[in-house]
């Protein structure tokens, strides 16, 4: 088992990997930062977004201009938690907070980004925009075949700068190009979307410090989410079902995202749902299609 997995759902991406017993991998920020010591400083966001020449500082500190955008200096889970745009002086006072900061209030797309690291310099990007829904959801993430060149300019740029010595994967968010959180790991919800042979190539990095990845068959790629509605108790759907969404032509991979034995409060999810499946896929119709027949009722105990 070449990655730490806490998901058993996403297990299936991995566990037919051969590697090294002293590789280790991360898939969490919890994870990357006791490996990472030297540029886990990266998790503090204020001083994120103060490298990149943005308007930002602790609460107590009067923005000279608003709108801000106002945030948890650091949060290694739940990552949006806590985070709101503020309006004006009395929703600033109102809003103040032990641990935050306010900083520029971007606007533009909103990209989450993988990229391969060597030694400072990026070897590899590919990029995934999300399909909004309410309450914090989504209704799916494309992930794109095609560069996003003012993004790898900008982040390319930076880690350069920022992150010699580091080798690994690192995880950008921005919005409108400029990085709003970075992590020292990979989106570990799709990597059966970047291709034949990427988990390979991914021990390798970590095994031997080098990329070597035939990406000719890059194409787009869609995870597809089921949401319903927050309830005391949910259990998984029969296995037969979601090996019928797995049979759909097109469909890479399906998920069943949430530990059974858990109260559905202990686990992170958005307010505007509770996520029961994840359904990875080629072809968005496909990816529909096989969400379909995972059926919310089927979840209910």
């Amino acid at each position: 088992m070449p990655i730490y997995q806490t998901d058993p759902w996403r297990m299936q991406f991995f566990q037919h990997v051969p590697c090294p017993d002293d590789v280790i991998i991360p898939t969490k920020d919890w994870e990357a930062w006791t490996l990472f010591p030297d540029h886990r400083w990266i998790y503090d966001k204020l001083a994120v977004a103060l490298s990149q020449g943005l308007d930002a500082a602790p609460h107590g500190v009067i923005p000279p201009r608003f709108p801000v955008f106002s945030k948890p200096m650091m949060n290694l889970r739940s990552m949006g938690a806590g985070s709101l745009p503020i309006a004006d002086m009395v929703a600033y006072r109102a809003a103040m907070a032990p641990g935050h900061f306010w900083c520029t209030l971007l606007t533009g797309a909103h990209v989450s980004t993988d990229a391969v690291v060597v030694d400072g310099d990026v070897r590899w990007w590919r990029h995934a925009t999300g399909a909004t829904a309410p309450g914090g959801t989504f209704d799916y993430w494309h992930i794109h075949a095609e560069p996003m060149p003012e993004i790898e300019h900008w982040c390319g740029t930076w880690t350069r700068k920022h992150l010699a010595g580091y080798t690994g994967m690192i995880n950008f968010e921005t919005i409108g190009s400029r990085i709003i959180e970075a992590h020292l790991r990979f989106a570990d919800q799709w990597p059966d979307l970047y291709g034949p042979g990427w988990v390979e190539a991914l021990v390798h990095l970590y095994a031997k410090g080098e990329w070597d990845f035939d990406d000719c068959q890059r194409a787009d790629g869609f995870s597809v989410v089921l949401f319903a509605p927050h309830r005391p108790s949910y259990r998984h759907p029969p296995a037969d079902v979601v090996e019928a969404a797995k049979s759909v032509t097109g469909v890479s991979s399906v998920q069943i995202s949430f530990h059974e034995d858990r109260d559905p409060a202990h686990h992170s999810m958005p307010p505007g749902g509770f996520r029961l499946a994840i359904v990875n896929a080629t072809d968005l119709a496909a990816g529909k299609r096989a969400r379909s027949l995972l059926k919310p009722s089927l979840f209910i105990t």
